[in-house]
C-alpha cells in the first residue's frame, strides 16, 4: 500500500492527542534523553520516539517508547481491559499509535522515598548491567548539570546518567522495535532533531523536521531529511518539563 507524506503527517498529528507522540515539556516528566528512529518495509512505515526521564508521580525513572505506524505489532489484548467496550475504546483512540514503558534503572536504593524528589546521601544505581555510584557535585558540573538545591534531585541524577551512559538509558534494539512489524527495516536514527512545541498547539505537520521525515518514510529515501532548523531535543530546551 502506498503511504504519502501527507497521510503520514495526518497520523502524526492525530497521535499528539495521545501519549504516543511525546510532549518534551510535559509538566509531569523531567526530560533526560531522547532518540528518534524510522522503520520501513515495502508496505508499511513506523516512527519510534524514545524518552528517558523522571516523573515524581511514578516514583522511579522510566523509558517511554512511543510508536506511530501504518500498522502496529503486538497490540494490547482484549483480556487486558475490564470490558469489551474499554478494549474497543483503546483501539478507537489509538489506531496508529502505541506506548510502551521500560525500566533501565533496575533498583531504588538510591532514591530518597521522602517525597521522591532527591537521591540518598550514599548508594548506587543499577543501570541495566552496570553499577553507577552516586556522583559528586563536581561530576554533575562536568556534565553540564547544575545542582539547584542543597542536594541532587532525582531528575538531575537521571540527566547525569543520560550524559554518561546514553545508550544504557535509551532503548535496546528489541525495546525500540516492540511495536514495529518484524519485516520492517530501520532506515534512519536521530540522536537530536527539531521537535514541535505541543503545549501551545504546535503540530508535527507544521514542523520542517517532520515534514521531511514523513517524505523519508513515504519514499525510503533518507536524502529528504535535510534539516535547517536547530535541534532542540536536549532537556535544557524544555525547562517546564516536570514542574507540575
Amino acid at each position: 500500500m502506498h503511504h504519502s507524506a501527507e497521510d503520514i503527517l495526518v497520523i502524526l498529528d492525530q497521535a499528539t492527542g495521545s501519549s504516543s507522540f511525546p510532549m518534551l515539556d510535559n509538566g509531569y516528566v523531567y526530560l533526560a534523553a531522547t532518540r528518534l528512529s524510522l522503520f520501513r518495509s515495502d508496505l508499511d512505515w513506523a516512527m519510534v520516539i524514545e524518552v528517558f526521564g523522571y516523573s515524581p508521580r511514578a516514583g522511579q525513572p522510566d523509558l517511554f517508547v512511543g510508536t506511530c505506524a501504518s500498522k502496529l505489532h503486538k497490540r494490547n489484548k482484549p483480556e487486558d481491559y475490564v470490558s469489551e467496550a474499554a478494549y474497543q475504546n483503546y483501539l478507537t483512540n489509538n489506531p496508529h499509535n502505541e506506548a510502551r514503558f521500560f525500566q533501565p534503572v533496575q533498583n531504588e536504593a538510591w532514591i530518597d522515598t521522602d517525597g521522591y524528589q532527591y537521591v540518598t546521601s550514599s548508594g548506587e544505581a543499577l543501570l541495566r548491567d552496570i553499577i553507577v555510584p552516586l556522583p559528586s557535585a563536581d561530576e554533575y558540573c562536568h556534565q553540564g548539570i547544575e545542582i539547584t538545591e542543597d542536594r541532587p534531585a532525582i531528575h538531575e541524577f537521571c540527566r547525569y546518567m543520560a550524559s554518561k551512559w546514553r545508550d544504557k538509558v535509551l532503548a535496546t534494539p528489541s525495546e525500540r522495535r516492540v511495536s514495529v512489524l518484524p519485516e520492517m527495516q530501520q532506515i534512519l536514527q536521530l540522536e537530536d532533531w527539531h521537535h514541535p512545541d505541543l503545549a501551545p498547539g504546535g503540530l508535527p505537520s507544521e514542523t520542517e523536521c517532520f515534514q521531511q521525515l514523513s517524505r523519508v518514510l513515504a519514499t525510503g529515501d533518507v536524502s529528504h531529511y535535510r534539516p535547517t532548523e536547530s535541534p532542540n531535543t536536549h532537556w535544557s530546551h524544555w525547562p517546564d518539563g516536570g514542574t507540575l
